[in-house]
């Protein structure tokens, strides 16, 4: 809209919205040259004066304040007009171009502004996205969520255990059959007898050697398989405990 409707009462006061519309006679002119399909590196500067003019002319006529850096703006692109009429003297050929700098701020605003809008459109928090609140009742009590326990961790528990034994591998004076399904129910036993989570190293034997341990090891990942005892842990990295698979 650059005219007033004739049948319609508009106070003055109402058209300072006007001036939203652009940031500053930077703004005005890059929507000018993009508005005219106008070549930014080969500016016309009658043009885009006339044009400039004409709307701080429109901005007048509708009482409003104008701030001074739109006129600072135009008076610089009449004093490049009339730079541009005068004659060129051979000896000042060389001379730079009336509106290179003008071009160049032109440009530098162009990019600060598309980087501007580029950022607009991420996510903002407050804007876009919101972060949600809610009280917590006092009375009740977090889940606690137990690490989940794989196979190389039992691995690595076992290579304590293992380390121990050795230190009794010199009292065998004969090889001793063990049984993997005895040490199963042995171990069941155990866990049943006693309250609670047990340490994984207080079911191994350590005075039976490796060949114990190893068995005493096997009966466990029986059992897990089966799904008679399960292994947990407090915290990631802490003790690995066992206890009796709770039925459901």
């Amino acid at each position: 809209m650059v005219e007033k409707p004739e049948d319609l009462y508009i106070p003055p006061d109402a058209l300072e919205v006007i001036l939203e519309t652009f940031e500053g006679p930077l703004d005005l002119l890059l929507y000018l040259i993009k508005r005219h399909k106008l070549d930014i590196l080969q500016l016309p500067i009658l043009s885009i004066t006339e044009q400039y003019v004409a709307y701080v002319e429109l901005m007048k006529d509708l009482q409003l304040e104008l701030a001074g850096e739109y006129l600072v703006m135009a008076a610089l692109l009449a004093q490049i007009k009339s730079r541009m009429l005068l004659p060129v003297h051979e000896e000042l050929e060389e001379e730079e171009d009336p509106r290179a700098e003008l071009v160049r701020r032109l440009q530098e605003y162009e990019q600060f502004k598309l980087a501007a809008e580029n950022l607009d459109v991420i996510p903002r928090v407050g804007r876009d996205i919101f972060t949600a609140h809610a009280l917590l009742d006092e009375s009740a009590e977090p889940d606690v969520l137990f690490p989940d326990i794989d196979l190389k961790e039992l691995i690595l528990a076992l290579g304590d255990v293992m380390a121990r034994a050795k230190t009794f591998e010199h009292h065998h004076i004969s090889a001793e059959t063990l049984s993997t399904r005895e040490r199963m129910s042995q171990i069941l036993q155990y866990l049943s007898e006693h309250a609670g989570p047990c340490a994984f190293n207080k079911l191994f034997k350590v005075d039976e050697g490796r060949s114990g341990v190893v068995v005493t090891f096997i009966a466990m990942l029986e059992l897990i398989k089966e799904q008679l005892i399960t292994c947990l842990q407090v915290a990631p990295d802490s003790e690995i405990y066992l206890s009796l698979q709770l039925q459901q």
